[in-house]
C-alpha cells in the first residue's frame, strides 16, 4: 500500500497487485465534494476501482473489516 501525489493533486492510499490499481480517499467528516487528486488518478491509472472511505461512503468500520485483497477482486 502506498500513496499517490503529482502536484497539488492526491489520493490517500493505493492498493496495487499486479495491474490491478485501486485508489482510496478517506474522508473523516463533512460534505464529500469530489476530489480534483481521485479524478485525476482515475484519468491516468484507469484503476479498478476507486474506493470513498468515511462520510458519504463505506463506513470505516466496514473498509477495516474487509481484506484488502478484496478490494482487489472484480
Amino acid at each position: 500500500m502506498t500513496y499517490w501525489r503529482e502536484r497539488n493533486f492526491e489520493v490517500d492510499f493505493v492498493l496495487q497487485r499486479g495491474r490491478s490499481v485501486v485508489g482510496i480517499e478517506v474522508k473523516s467528516a463533512g460534505r464529500y465534494e469530489a476530489p480534483g487528486g481521485m479524478e485525476v488518478f482515475h484519468r491516468e491509472f484507469n484503476p479498478l476501482r476507486t474506493l470513498l472511505v468515511g462520510a458519504g461512503g463505506i463506513s470505516l468500520e466496514e473498509f477495516l473489516s474487509t481484506p484488502a485483497s478484496n478490494w482487489l477482486e472484480k
